[in-house]
């Protein structure tokens, strides 16, 4: 699709600016993993972490997205895609700005998650995978959505009849099945604080 009489606008205060100013390295934190894998619990405790050191940080959440800007969506394949797609220019913004974005979404295509990756620049996505098997997930179901799928009262479910493509080599890796929360977030932190954010910290 072409998009026509239409112009780029460029900002007068850049990104680099803004990051300075917040004195952090804006980047996107990619929570990936199957529904009850625990992605919101985690990102939830993270970003209450992150901003209890003085980080600046926004946190998308997949519900909540489709409370809002993703209403119009479904759970078909193409909606999976289209949703993940407004996420990451969302979250493109967000960096842009000078935010820690933290993202907790099953995502389940590593295509999509791909084509986040590329919107941002060298360093800025962290790819975290929720590596919790389908069987505690399901064992879990907070929501009670692997029984309705399973009784086929929803479609197209992640895991149940829709597939979900692990990524390869993510940027971090829990297993909330095996580690406690804060276990887990404390990891993640030392990961970020030591790999991530060190350097622009220490300006």
């Amino acid at each position: 699709m072409s998009i026509k009489n239409i112009t780029w606008s460029v900002h007068q205060v850049s990104k680099k600016q803004r990051a300075q100013q917040k004195r952090q390295k804006p980047c996107l934190i990619w929570f990936t993993g199957l529904s009850g894998s625990g992605k919101s619990t985690i990102a939830n405790e993270l970003e209450q972490e992150l901003f209890r050191r003085g980080y600046h940080t926004y946190l998308l959440d997949g519900d909540n997205v489709r409370h809002g800007l993703n209403k119009d969506l479904g759970f078909s394949d193409g909606d999976r895609v289209e949703n993940i797609r407004r996420i990451g220019e969302v979250a493109k913004l967000f960096v842009d700005a000078g935010l820690i974005v933290i993202s907790a979404f099953i995502s389940p295509f590593k295509s999509d998650r791909q084509i986040a990756r590329e919107l941002l620049g060298e360093g800025e996505f962290i790819e975290v995978y929720m590596s919790t098997p389908l069987d505690v997930c399901e064992r879990r179901d907070p929501k009670g959505l692997y029984q309705k799928a399973r009784a086929g009262h929803i479609k197209n479910f992640t895991g149940i009849d829709s597939a979900y493509e692990e990524p390869d080599c993510p940027d971090f890796l829990i297993s909330t099945e095996v580690a406690s929360i804060k276990t887990c977030v404390e990891g993640l932190v030392l990961y970020l604080e030591e790999c991530v954010f060190r350097d622009a910290r220490l300006k």
